[in-house]
């Protein structure tokens, strides 16, 4: 299963026909019929619709099909509607233009002084009794489907793309922390070595009055404190362990995001707790630089779904 980002774009347009009836009168004239979907992160599914009057009653087949597809992100699903008009007309039929003539008779049979039809109200109003609604029901249907499917695509392109420079993240995060595993035994030599130079220079100093193999087990006490306090390998473990679940989830695919999310939290607590245990420069500085790998993949996992 894929990776999917929350971030993509599609649109799919065409060209409508007009009734059969609307041909006789404009057979030049045609409507488009368009849609466009851009979709960027967010915590949970946000849709919104923008669409023509007279196409809202197709919004709920619409949600249906976007929550079919998609899990979290904010949507925008856009629908516009446009008629190419021209100025070519073909003269009404004669069934029209007798009812016409019959209501005008009719009218004035009532209304003698009322005036007379002209040509322009008889074109506009045989074009509007023979003009019935188009309904884009079916077309707008098969558009979004085709739209939905075009944005899946292009959040499984992005979605690849991310999961790549995670891996890449992770890469650099295991190297870090197999840099880190050699110091601390240095660090607690070092360290060690420094409390037996202060006790043999305490003794040189000393009364005599404290025996020097108790002077030298507390110093060896103090090397060994000192060492646990330091000591980061379960830190290490932990860690490995989260970008071990890292790397299985991201070839799994599918709805990671919020998974994701929680473990590069795990991240920080790792990273900041070896940076509080840390006694030395080099050891700080890998702390650090964990710190800003972790913090670019937690920007990126906010754009997968």
């Amino acid at each position: 299963m894929s990776v999917y980002s929350m971030t993509g774009y599609a649109s799919a347009q065409s060209s409508a026909p007009h009734s059969a009836q609307e041909a006789e009168f404009e057979p030049d004239t045609s409507s488009r019929l368009g849609v466009e979907i851009r979709s960027v992160n967010s915590r949970f599914l946000d849709l919104a619709f923008r669409l023509p009057d007279e196409l809202r009653q197709v919004e709920p087949a619409l949600r249906d099909l976007l929550t079919g597809k998609l899990k979290r992100g904010k949507v925008e699903l856009r629908v516009w509607l446009e008629s190419a008009t021209t100025t070519s007309l073909r003269p009404p039929s004669s069934a029209t233009l007798q009812r016409l003539g019959a209501l005008e008779d009719s009218i004035k049979s009532w209304l003698p002084q009322a005036s007379g039809l002209s040509v322009a109200d008889v074109l506009k109003l045989a074009t509007n009794e023979d003009k019935k609604p188009h309904d884009h029901t079916d077309e707008l249907v098969k558009l979004a489907k085709r739209a939905v499917k075009d944005l899946m695509l292009a959040r499984e392109r992005e979605g690849d793309r991310l999961a790549t420079m995670l891996l890449d993240r992770t890469a650099q995060l295991r190297a870090l922390a197999a840099a880190a595993v050699p110091m601390i035994p240095k660090l607690v030599e070092q360290q060690r070595a420094r409390f037996l130079e202060r006790w043999k220079e305490a003794m040189a100093l000393s009364d005599s009055s404290t025996l020097p193999e108790v002077a030298q087990d507390r110093a060896l006490v103090e090397a060994a404190a000192f060492a646990i306090r330091i000591d980061v390998a379960e830190e290490i473990t932990r860690l490995s362990s989260h970008l071990d679940e890292i790397d299985r989830l991201l070839g799994a695919g599918g709805e990671l995001g919020k998974r994701l999310d929680f473990l590069i939290q795990e991240l920080h607590r790792e990273a900041n707790t070896m940076g509080a245990k840390s006694a030395s420069l080099d050891l700080t500085r890998v702390s650090v630089d964990m710190k800003v790998l972790i913090e670019q993949i937690r920007e990126q996992v906010q754009n997968i779904e």
